[in-house]
């Protein structure tokens, strides 16, 4: 049985009687009320460094997207005039650190930890990625292979589901509410939850056999089948979510004004046709940059962390 839920506020209405207010930690200040840091006014606490470095969300196999972003680094630094350097993380949790530690510039963090990184590690987003005619975002599914004995997601009871890490939207955060709400499945008294670390182990552990069930990103499905990592056969979805924004791009709210402005304009200006980047984002239907506001695009993330009872704790 595949369920879909056509708004944000369906499934908000179900979890969450009012959204709490939310905070950056105490190094930042937000004077503007857009919710996301504010760049400082002292000139002593902005940062021009020398080699931009860049991260992309750890949701799938770091090498894969060093090739990827090639072409679009190799732009942001003739945009710039400064190098770029392409950082491989392994986890959320390393990437918002780097950002707050100042060893971080430029970066796309998942859907899910856009909220941690703005409030603790100063990231500011601008952008996303969207298809050529403007629309955005992806799924959550529910997936299990053929032949597990799962036809609809009340079957996972008493069985295992893999997330991919509990900073994830797709991969932790929303099933869990839509869970709970939904169908009064609850992890470790209804069925076992156990954590992958990214999307594609989970998405490869179903398609393997090796969990029964998985929550994923449709998004990184497509561009497995695309890259024919899997096929489509060797996974059934069971349940597919509201569309959710994707990956937040920005930047290090202390870098200074004129940089943060050519880091905006690489985004911009970048020409996707025939590129490193094209190759790679048009497996899941990607195909420019687009605007974007923390504040608007992520309301309903906050409101599912809310659901969630998620702290942003910065220690």
């Amino acid at each position: 049985m595949r369920r879909t839920l056509l708004a944000a506020a369906a499934l908000v209405a179900m979890t969450v009687p009012a959204l709490a207010d939310f905070t950056l930690d105490s190094r930042y200040t937000d004077a503007d009320g857009d919710l996301i840091a504010d760049i400082p006014s002292d000139p002593a606490e902005l940062v021009d460094p020398s080699v931009l470095i860049f991260a992309y969300t750890p949701v799938e196999d770091p090498a894969v997207y060093a090739e990827a972003w090639k072409d679009f680094l190799t732009h942001m630094e003739e945009v710039t005039g400064k190098r770029v350097q392409f950082f491989p993380v392994d986890s959320n949790a390393a990437q918002i650190e780097a950002m707050r530690a100042g060893r971080l510039h430029v970066a796309g963090f998942n859907t899910g930890s856009n909220p941690l990184a703005v409030a603790c590690a100063g990231f500011r987003p601008f952008t996303m990625m969207a298809a050529e005619d403007g629309s955005f975002g992806y799924e959550m599914e529910i997936i299990t292979y053929p032949g597990s004995g799962i036809a609809e997601v009340e079957d996972i009871k008493g069985k295992a589901l893999a997330f991919s890490s509990e900073t994830s939207n797709s991969g932790f955060k929303a099933p869990s509410a839509i869970l709970k709400s939904e169908y009064g499945m609850e992890a470790g008294t209804d069925f076992e939850a156990t954590f992958s670390g990214k999307h594609d182990n989970t998405i490869l552990g179903v398609a393997n056999k090796d969990y029964p069930a998985g929550a994923i990103a449709n998004s990184v499905r497509k561009r497995m089948v695309a890259r024919e990592v899997i096929t489509d056969d060797q996974v059934e979805i069971i349940y597919t979510s509201q569309t959710f924004p994707t990956t937040g791009y920005g930047l290090a709210h202390n870098l200074t004004p004129e940089l943060q402005d050519k880091i905006k304009e690489a985004f911009a200006s970048f020409e996707w046709e025939g590129s490193t980047l094209e190759e790679e984002f048009s497996k899941s239907g990607e195909a420019q940059f687009i605007p974007i506001t923390f504040k608007d695009n992520w309301a309903v993330i906050r409101q599912i962390d809310e659901a969630n009872g998620v702290s942003y704790n910065c220690q």
